[in-house]
């Protein structure tokens, strides 16, 4: 995991410039990850809903691919319990920068994930997401449609 987070920024930073329009390679400093990035006007604030009752999200989009289809950035969220029932929808790499959280597939099983940790989503998994608040790295695949 040490090699693979590094090389897939990496891999980010070596590509082609893009064309007007088009995204481009963004460095996300150690401050940004530390929480600086929501700082960024662009950077949006949402005040969600959960099983548990009202919490607040942070999310700055450092990348989006042209066709929507693949997303980047760092997101936080308050502590909050969610009850995916419909498939998750979307492939996503989460590396957790602080915070943990606890997904518990129907069958029963439980991942708890935490800080300097990470998982991988697929877009089949139902289950229930359960956390105490946490701030994270996320990538997203969506082979389907572009990405909300």
């Amino acid at each position: 995991m040490r090699i693979a987070l590094p090389l897939a920024f990496a891999l980010l930073a070596l590509a082609p410039p893009a064309p007007a329009g088009e995204p481009a390679p963004r460095k996300l400093s150690r401050e940004d990850l530390a929480g600086a990035a929501f700082a960024d006007p662009a950077a949006r604030v949402k005040q969600e809903r959960g099983e548990g009752g009202a919490y607040q999200t942070r999310d700055l989009e450092a990348f989006r691919s042209p066709d929507g289809r693949f997303d980047a950035g760092v997101y936080e969220s308050g502590a909050t319990r969610l009850t995916v029932s419909e498939p998750y929808g979307v492939d996503e790499f989460m590396y957790f920068l602080e915070g943990s959280v606890t997904l518990t597939s129907p069958d029963g099983t439980s991942l708890a994930v935490g800080a300097g940790e990470a998982v991988i989503v697929p877009r089949t998994w139902r289950g229930v997401f359960e956390t105490g608040g946490y701030r994270k790295i996320y990538v997203i695949f969506s082979p389907d449609e572009p990405i909300e």
